[in-house]
């Protein structure tokens, strides 16, 4: 079978990224098609030895700065590929509107030089639709005419587009409601792939990747995220100055955020910035954290506390998003709601509570994670593709 992957831009490497480099192991023949893609960024480095074809985008000079003021552009941008010559097109879709890659408004019939298209759906475009974003470009007023009348046109593509796809898989029920609530789409829930080093941390013989060492429980809280807003990386600030403990934040700032010297200015002598680290280390970072904070009030799914979870690190999170199918309260983690200071400081106290009376059993907690593991991601999504595209 002739399969294409299809990613909206390879920059920085997150959650969706990471759902591609697990599809570009099942399917390593399958060329990748991008709006743009940075070589030098850690997203380009990880995919240097694929081959990338890029839109005619990807020659414009700063075009990873440009992407988001020039969003009306992407239909042209994707207009200029043709994939008549592949059996099925595999999208991992979120911001760029990837998807829908036939001609028409309608899903015709397959064959006749036009392929089946599987949509992997991160989440409909959540500047689109009215969800917190990395950037709060509302706040002008000229971005927000400008976004009121381009975003409308926008909806109107995004929708259309999502018509033409074949079937969707979403990464979440969070998002399988997004679809169905935005696109009218049926879709199945296949979860990410959490994969990292730290899945070998646990006892047992390593699957495929490296064993790393034992890691002895440290005294910090960690968070990693892309340092950009709608994060709660600003919550996290204030409730670790408030209760004094140690916290330690991995991420690289992106895009026209400006949350990264918000932050910094925030911090105390306890809080320690990382910026970007290998796999290896972060695995060590996981499993030696007291707890992991996530924060994001409206995640897709969230990777990030899963990865923790494989570590036997247990997650304080907010009560909200893919978070509420992830993590057990009381078992692998606690919640807290609403997203203020108060509430989180009083879930980092419970969670000191329970940590004391031997509540986070690590064995149980990495047994958890495992339902999330790659390679039962990797049975979910050959399963599907078999029993759709002959």
């Amino acid at each position: 079978m002739r399969i294409v992957l299809v990613h909206d831009y390879l920059k920085e490497y997150g959650g969706a990224e990471r759902v591609l480099t697990v599809l570009h192991e099942m399917f390593p023949e399958a060329p990748i098609y991008t709006l743009f893609a940075i070589s030098e960024s850690p997203c380009g480095k990880e995919f240097k030895n694929a081959k990338i074809v890029q839109s005619w985008f990807s020659f414009v000079p700063f075009c990873d700065k440009l992407i988001s003021p020039f969003r009306f552009l992407i239909p042209l941008m994707w207009a200029q590929f043709n994939f008549k010559d592949f059996d099925l097109v595999i999208s991992s879709a979120s911001w760029a509107i990837t998807k829908g890659f036939s001609n028409g408004t309608q899903r015709p019939a397959q064959g006749a030089g036009r392929p089946a298209e599987i949509c992997y759906c991160h989440t409909p475009p959540r500047y689109l639709y009215g969800y917190p974003t990395s950037v709060n470009w509302q706040k002008y007023w000229p971005v927000r005419m400008f976004a009121l009348i381009i975003n409308h046109f926008m909806r109107v593509y995004d929708f259309e587009a999502a018509q033409r796809v074949d079937w969707f898989i979403a990464n979440s029920q969070n998002v399988r409601k997004r679809i169905e609530k935005f696109y009218r789409r049926d879709s199945i829930v296949i979860y990410p792939p959490a994969a990292l080093d730290a899945q070998h941390l646990r006892a047992g013989p390593p699957v495929d990747l490296p064993k790393v060492p034992k890691v002895e429980k440290g005294d910090y809280f960690l968070v990693v995220s892309r340092i950009v807003g709608a994060k709660g990386l600003q919550l996290a600030m204030e409730a670790a100055n408030k209760l004094n403990i140690k916290l330690k934040v991995v991420g690289k700032p992106a895009g026209y955020s400006n949350e990264y010297q918000k932050i910094k200015n925030m911090a105390g002598d306890n809080i320690e910035f990382l910026g970007f680290v290998s796999d290896s280390e972060l695995a060590k970072l996981y499993a030696g954290a007291r707890a992991f904070l996530a924060l994001a009030t409206d995640e897709d799914f969230g990777m990030t506390p899963v990865e923790a979870m494989l570590c036997g690190t247990p997650v304080i999170a907010y009560r909200g998003g893919g978070y509420l199918e992830t993590v057990v309260d009381g078992k692998t983690g606690v919640f807290f709601s609403p997203a203020t200071v108060e509430s989180l400081t009083g879930a980092i106290k419970n969670f000191e509570v329970l940590e004391k009376k031997g509540a986070f059993n690590t064995a149980n907690i990495k047994k958890h994670a495992q339902k999330f593991s790659k390679e039962r991601f990797k049975k979910e999504i050959l399963r599907f593709v078999e029993s759709k595209v002959k």
